[in-house]
């Protein structure tokens, strides 16, 4: 608890530099780039419409969710996912990137997978206004439950720190931590799952629901849905709640306490 609570007196009292880094971070990203923030926008767009094509066009999926388009089932899976995506491989990386930081002595390096996540939540909230923009444009209804997806982004962000907590720390001196990361993603976008129901599975081979529920995305993907489509809450499901944060509450504290131990070597290998 000791840990926790250090790091939370951290974040209260540097949040001014943490938010000015965070945003600093997010406009880096589009220097020099001619189409600056328009990048940020394609991959999302393109990924979009190459599972429209292979799913709805091609194999005529139809979405759990009666009288609702496939790209609008689509989408608030692969939302939260981007964000899920993009932390974790920023994160995992952000010691190397911020080199320069880490070797001050009087700075809190704790706080650089705080603040690459943070920059990356920009980037997400800019998906949300767009996720809300096409539903409406869509005639899809806007609910109360809108409001949830809120609670499942802190949920996201909290999940990938955890993890970026670990595998950051341990990027700095095993190199090969980011391709493994990279694969893990692969694997967990096809497990969570998003493109796909997982009731294709399950009906058949009942079994393979725990598996499913065992990956945490699989709570945050079904949350946005829920929120968005099917207006459910998320203390409707409370098997799947206290799961999810259980499981969050073990990485992310494992994560961190690994990073604290290993953080008086990083100036040395960097």
């Amino acid at each position: 608890m000791h840990l926790l609570k250090q790091l939370f007196s951290e974040l209260k009292d540097k949040r001014k530099m943490i938010a000015g880094l965070a945003a600093s971070d997010f406009k880096k990203r589009f220097v020099g780039s001619y189409f600056g923030v328009v990048w940020m926008f394609v991959n999302p767009v393109v990924t979009v419409l190459i599972f429209f094509f292979i799913f709805q066009l091609g194999m005529k999926s139809v979405p759990p969710v009666p009288d609702t388009p496939y790209v609008i089932w689509l989408i608030p899976g692969l939302v939260p996912w981007f964000f899920f995506n993009e932390s974790v491989s920023g994160i995992t990386n952000v010691l190397n990137e911020y080199n320069y930081l880490v070797k001050k002595v009087v700075f809190p390096v704790e706080l650089l997978p705080v603040i690459k996540v943070c920059s990356c939540f920009l980037v997400h909230a800019c998906f949300l206004v767009i996720m809300f923009a096409v539903f409406l444009i869509g005639g899809v209804r806007p609910q109360a439950t809108w409001i949830q997806v809120l609670y499942y982004s802190m949920a996201t962000l909290i999940l990938a720190l955890g993890i970026g907590f670990l595998t950051s720390a341990v990027n700095v001196f095993f190199k090969d931590m980011t391709q493994i990361v990279g694969i893990c993603l692969q694997f967990g976008m096809w497990l969570a799952p998003i493109m796909y129901w997982d009731g294709m599975f399950t009906a058949d081979h009942p079994w393979m629901a725990p598996i499913f529920k065992i990956n945490p995305i699989y709570y945050i993907v079904s949350g946005y849905r829920d929120s968005m489509l099917t207006g459910h809450w998320f203390w409707e499901r409370p098997l799947n709640t206290i799961y999810f944060w259980v499981v969050t509450a073990v990485i992310f504290y494992a994560g961190l306490k690994i990073f604290i131990k290993l953080r008086p070597h990083f100036s040395d290998v960097l």
